[in-house]
Order: structure tokens, then C-alpha cells, then sequence
């Protein structure tokens, strides 16, 4: 099943009609302009700073210099050679460059027309770029769907290794034994189902009951003290945090129109199967597997929920893309019209509740925590099955000579300090390692691997 899946990007292709053409560069024009506007962008890094700009306390070149420097690495290490890959759009692709480019345009007239700019590159630079790499003697894009195996079957380990974080090994271990368990299963007697769903869904089930479980037992030993302090504390002025949280959700609220726009319009561009909201997800939309990568996007909106809500609550800019919520919902809607009336209504209700959400996760601080434990475990998982890919990948198409000059560009970045972010350093020394083996060929010095993607 996931050869089927590698092999999928053969049809993908980056060919867009015209309405997705046209939705892309729309949806582009539309982040950028929230951007500029300081009211969303999709870099959880660069939205904690959004509150020294809304407040004029850090310029717009400052705070542009910010979102580039956390972007880029993601951009072209990350984004570009997923797409290139898979066939599908991605958002690191499409929506850390319109934050950049918002932030940055001097008049917010100017914001939209960068942000339709870049969807313009993307929409007509990508196939022209895949077509040119896949006619090269080393074709290191279809090298590169070597990935595919690690990504979506280490993926899967990602709630086990939350619970060892956050409870330990003993329920750590339980964890890992029954995602090993339902996958080796789901293999043998569902073998049309892709193999970590049910895994993924049991781990994040046991994750979260472990968490409340911990919140419930910590909230019956707490009650006393707290309700005494409450009666004691009586008068006491307002915490200014909340103060904070308070002028964050009110400015977000005056703003609910773009955002049902930018819901509508993120969720349209999911529901159109062209946009993949992470690395897992685009593979098996690559396949046509879109009950499957709800599935999977689902499970990582608890990793990133508390983490959007409390930094939107805080810097009163929220994010592109929400609580990712509109990625899953797209994928399984029947057509764009009512994509774009259910991510509207998602993006409203996800606004309107920000307060009440923040309140929430304050009474429930291990439920809380585990998101914390998700995000770190999502990125170790996919880390390993990034890097383990690229050198796959590598191999495929240079043999040992790839494997040392794709493997020998990852360990020189770490030696440097990590220039390019870790995560996007093994994809991007696939692509540099891909030309290097290209020029070598037309240098006469290299021979395509035997059967590689040549």
C-alpha cells in the first residue's frame, strides 16, 4: 500500500485548473493582507512578536527581518520539496511566504497584490520546475518519494511517545505495544486501510484520558485550598494576563468578517484536493486518500490548539489557517460551495470561543501540557522519518556517492549551527545533492544508479 502510495505522485502531478489557479493566488492575497494587517499569520514563531508591532514597539522591517528568518529555512528546505514530490501544496509553501511578504509590503493595498504574486510563482512556477527535474538524467524528485514510508509509518509512534514524555515509561510503553499492535492488524485484516489510523487514534484517546485523568485527580485534591483562596483573594484587582487575553480575543472579534473569509478560503482550498496540511497528509492526498488524512490532521490540531489559542489571546494575531481545523473538515466536504459556508462558520465559532478556550485550558493544565508533549513528539517522529527518507532518497538515486554527499550536507548544517532549520535540512540537501549528481553526470564522472529514477 504505501509503494502505491510513493508511486502516486506520478499522476499528481502540479498541473492546476484554472479555478485552482485562480483560488490559490486568491487565497495568497487574502493571507498576505491579514498579515500586513497583523491579524494572522501562520508561523507559530513569529506571532509572539506580532504584539511589539500591533503596539508600535518593533517596526515592520524588524519584525519582517523576524518572520524571514524563521521561514525561509521551512520554505525551501521543507515546502518546495514537498510539493515538488508529492503533487500537492502544502502550507509552509503557500503561507510563511505571505507572512513575510504582509508584514513587509509598505501600504496595506500593496499586502494583496505580493501575496497574489507569490500564489502566481507557485501555481505556474511549480510545474514548470517538476517537469524540467523529472527530464534531468538524475531524477531526484521521484528519488524523493522514498520519503513517503518513514513519514507516514513513523508518524504513527507520535501519541506513544507524548504519553512516555508526559507520564513515563511504564504508559509510554503500553502505548507503544498497542500502536505496534493495531498496526500489525490493520495490516493483516484491513490491508485497504491505511496502517496507522487506527493506531494514531488510539494513541491520542489513551493520551488525552491519561491527561484528564491527571486534571481530575489534581483538581479533587486542590479544591479546598482553592476555593479558600478565592474567598481570601476577594476584591483583589484583575490578573492583567487576563486583561490581556481579554484585549487579544476583542481585537480578533472586530475582525470576524476577513476571518470567515480566510476560513472559507483555506477550507475551499483543502476541499479542492491540491493543499495538504502537513507532511503525512500529503502523501495520502497524493493518493486520493482524503478519509485518511483527515484523520491525521485531526489528531494534530490537540498538538497545536492551546499553543494558537494562548499566542492569538496574548498578541491579538491569530492564526492563518485557525486551529487547523478547516484542513480535515475540506478534505471529506462534497464541493467548494459548501467548504466555503463550513469554513466560514468554523472560523467564526473558533474567534468567538478564543476566551472561553483560554479558560479552559487554564482549568486543565495536563490536558494543556500534552499538546506540549504532541508538538515535540510529532516533530521527533518526523524528524527521524525525514531524515531517514532524504538518505533513502539518496540512495535512489546516487547510491553510496548520494548517500555521502546528501548525508554529508545534513551533518555539515549541524556543524555550522543549524543555518537551515533541522527539519528542512535533509530534504533541501536531497535537492542540492540531486543537482550536484547531475553535474557530475554531465561532467562524465557519475553513472545513474541502475534502476533508480533515472
Amino acid at each position: 500500500m504505501v509503494t502505491a502510495l510513493a508511486a502516486a505522485a506520478d499522476a499528481a502531478g502540479l498541473d492546476f485548473s484554472p479555478a485552482q489557479k485562480l483560488l490559490v493566488v486568491g487565497v495568497c492575497a487574502l493571507t498576505a493582507g491579514a498579515a500586513h494587517m497583523a491579524l494572522a499569520v501562520f508561523n507559530d514563531g513569529v506571532r509572539p512578536f506580532m504584539l511589539d508591532f500591533i503596539h508600535g514597539r518593533a517596526t515592520r522591517n524588524a519584525t519582517g527581518a523576524v518572520s524571514f528568518g524563521l521561514s525561509a529555512g521551512f520554505v525551501f528546505g521543507l515546502g518546495a520539496p514537498m510539493a515538488l514530490s508529492t503533487g500537492v501544496l502544502n502550507p509552509w509553501l503557500l503561507f510563511l511566504p505571505t507572512d513575510v511578504l504582509g508584514i513587509l509590503a509598505p501600504r496595506r493595498w500593496l499586502a494583496p497584490l505580493f501575496g497574489a504574486a507569490w500564489g502566481a510563482v507557485v501555481v505556474y512556477g511549480l510545474g514548470g520546475a517538476n517537469e524540467l527535474a523529472h527530464g534531468l538524467p538524475v531524477d531526484f524528485l521521484t528519488a524523493m518519494r522514498q520519503m513517503s514510508t518513514p513519514i507516514l509509518f513513523l508518524f504513527a509512534l507520535f501519541p506513544a511517545l507524548a504519553v512516555t514524555k508526559q507520564f513515563g515509561r511504564l504508559r509510554g510503553g503500553l502505548t507503544g505495544a498497542v500502536t505496534l499492535g493495531l498496526v500489525v492488524l490493520t495490516m493483516r485484516v484491513w490491508p485497504g486501510v491505511f496502517a496507522g489510523a487506527p493506531a494514531m487514534a488510539v494513541g491520542v484517546l489513551m493520551l488525552i484520558g491519561f491527561a484528564l485523568a491527571a486534571d481530575v485527580r489534581t483538581a479533587r485534591t486542590t479544591a479546598p485550598a482553592t476555593g479558600a483562596r478565592a474567598e481570601a483573594g476577594a476584591g483583589a484587582p484583575e490578573d492583567p494576563m487576563a486583561s490581556l487575553f481579554s484585549a487579544g480575543a476583542a481585537r480578533l472579534r472586530r475582525h470576524l468578517p476577513l476571518f470567515m473569509a480566510l476560513g472559507a478560503g483555506v477550507c475551499v482550498l483543502a476541499q479542492m484536493k491540491v493543499f495538504g496540511g502537513g507532511e503525512a497528509t500529503s502523501f495520502l492526498i497524493a493518493k486520493g486518500r482524503y478519509a485518511e488524512a483527515a484523520q491525521v490532521d485531526f489528531y494534530r490540531v490537540f498538538g497545536f490548539l492551546p499553543l494558537i489559542a494562548t499566542t492569538a489571546l496574548a498578541s491579538g494575531a491569530y492564526g492563518i489557517a485557525g486551529f487547523t481545523l478547516v484542513y480535515p473538515i475540506g478534505y471529506l466536504l462534497p464541493n467548494p460551495f459548501a467548504a466555503a459556508a463550513v469554513g466560514a462558520l468554523v472560523f467564526a465559532l473558533e474567534v468567538l470561543a478564543l476566551s472561553s478556550i483560554g479558560r479552559a485550558l487554564g482549568r486543565l493544565p495536563s490536558v494543556r501540557d500534552c499538546s506540549e508533549h504532541l508538538r515535540a513528539a510529532i516533530g521527533d517522529a518526523l524528524g527521524l522519518a525525514i531524515l531517514f527518507g532524504s538518505l533513502m532518497a539518496a540512495n535512489a538515486m546516487g547510491g553510496g556517492l548520494g548517500i555521502l554527499i546528501c548525508g554529508g550536507l545534513y551533518l555539515l548544517n549541524e556543524a555550522m549551527g543549524r543555518p537551515v532549520v533541522r527539519m528542512a535540512a535533509a530534504p533541501a540537501a536531497v535537492l542540492v545533492g540531486g543537482v550536484a549528481l547531475n553535474g557530475l553526470y554531465w561532467l562524465g564522472l557519475f553513472t545513474p544508479v541502475a534502476g533508480g529514477p533515472a
